[in-house]
C-alpha cells in the first residue's frame, strides 16, 4: 500500500483524491492546508485520517510516503521545497513553477536529496496519448510535419482571480498553454525557432496567445491558448503518410482517429475511468516501487525544456510575474 498525502484543498486536489480511489494499492492518509478548517473539511470529504494546518506538518508525517502538491502554481516552488527537504517524494502539479530558475532549483533539491520528483503532466501518462506516441514511433503517419492544438476558455474572470493576477502567475500561458506546448514537445521535441504574440490584459498577463514553433526538420507547430473564448480543445498531428486527430479535450481524450494514406480512417477508443488523474498516480507508485527518482514518462529534462520554452514565450509577449 502506498500512503499518499495531498497538499492543498482546491478543485484539482479534490479530483485527484477521487481518482486515487481507482488506483490499486493507493491510500489517502493525510491532507495539508493553510488552515485547520479547510484541511479538516477536505479530509472528511475524501476519507483521509489526518488533517494538518501547515505544509510542514504534512511533510513531517512519517506515515506519508508521497505527497501530491496541488496548490495554485505560484506556490508550487515553496510547497515542493518544503516536502523535498523533509525527504518526501513529490508529484508536483503543472506548471512545475513560474519559471526555469525555480524549476531548476526544485529539481536540483530533489536530486541532491535522492528523492523522487515528477511533474503532474497527466497528459503524458494517459493511455490513449501513450498509444498515439507508439503509433508515431512505429511510423504509422510517416515523418511528423505539423502539430496543431488549442486550449481556450470563455471566462470572464475577475481581476483578483488567479487566472489574471500577476502575483499568482496568471494568464493563459502557464495555466492552459502548457498543454499545447507540452503536446508539441512530446511529438517534436524542442523547437529551434519560437514566435509568439499575445493580447495582454490590464493586469499585464496574457489573455489570448498564439504560438508558432519551427523545427530544423521542416516541421511546424501552431498552438494557441486564451481565456476570452472557448475553443474546441482539439489537436491534430500530421505526418507524411497520414494524421492523428485528438478530440476534445485533447489532453485527456476518450479516443482518437488515425488517418493513413489509402486506408479508411480508424477510430480508437477506450473507457477511461474517473477524471484521468489516476494514471499519473499509477506511474508514481510504479517508480517508487522500482526505486526510481524520476519517471521515464515525465523526466526532469522534459520539465525543464518545457519551462524554458514558456520562459522564452513570456519574454517575447512581455509577461513578467515580478
Amino acid at each position: 500500500m502506498t500512503r499518499w498525502g495531498i497538499l492543498a484543498t482546491g478543485n484539482i486536489a479534490a479530483r485527484f483524491a477521487e481518482d486515487l480511489r481507482l488506483v490499486p494499492g493507493a491510500e489517502l492518509v493525510a491532507v495539508g492546508s493553510r488552515t485547520a478548517e479547510t484541511a479538516q473539511r477536505f479530509a472528511e470529504r475524501h476519507g483521509a485520517s489526518r488533517a494538518y494546518a501547515s505544509w510542514a506538518d504534512l511533510a513531517a508525517d512519517t506515515d506519508v510516503e508521497v505527497i501530491y502538491v496541488a496548490t495554485p502554481h505560484a506556490a508550487h516552488h515553496q510547497a515542493a521545497l518544503t516536502c523535498l527537504t523533509a525527504g518526501k517524494p513529490v508529484l508536483l502539479e503543472k506548471p512545475f513553477t513560474l519559471d526555469l530558475a525555480t524549476s531548476t532549483e526544485v529539481i536540483e533539491t530533489a536530486r541532491a536529496a535522492d528523492v523522487f520528483l515528477m511533474e503532474a503532466m497527466w497528459m503524458r501518462c494517459n493511455p490513449l496519448v501513450r498509444r498515439v506516441c507508439e503509433l508515431i514511433a512505429d511510423g504509422a503517419i510517416g515523418t511528423v510535419t505539423s502539430v496543431r492544438a488549442d486550449f481556450g476558455v470563455a471566462g470572464p474572470f475577475p481581476p483578483e482571480h488567479r487566472m489574471r493576477a500577476r502575483a499568482l502567475g496568471g494568464g493563459a500561458l502557464l495555466d492552459l498553454g502548457v498543454y499545447p506546448v507540452s503536446l508539441a514537445h512530446l511529438v517534436l521535441g524542442v523547437p529551434q525557432h519560437v514566435r509568439s504574440w499575445a493580447k495582454l490584459g490590464p493586469e499585464g498577463t496574457d489573455e489570448n496567445t498564439g504560438l508558432v514553433f519551427g523545427y530544423d526538420s521542416g516541421a511546424v507547430a501552431t498552438l494557441s491558448c486564451g481565456m476570452v473564448g472557448a475553443t474546441g480543445l482539439t489537436a491534430a498531428i500530421t505526418g507524411t503518410a497520414g494524421r492523428i486527430e485528438l478530440p476534445e479535450p485533447f489532453f485527456r481524450p476518450g479516443g482518437f482517429t488515425l488517418h493513413c494514406s489509402g486506408a479508411e480512417p480508424e477510430t480508437v477508443t477506450a473507457e477511461l475511468a474517473g477524471s484521468g488523474y489516476q494514471y499519473e498516480a499509477v506511474e508514481v507508485q510504479r517508480c517508487l516501487a522500482e526505486g526510481l527518482t524520476e519517471s521515464p514518462l515525465v523526466p526532469h529534462s522534459v520539465t525543464l525544456e518545457v519551462m524554458a520554452l514558456l520562459d522564452d514565450i513570456r519574454a517575447q509577449i512581455g509577461v513578467s510575474y515580478i
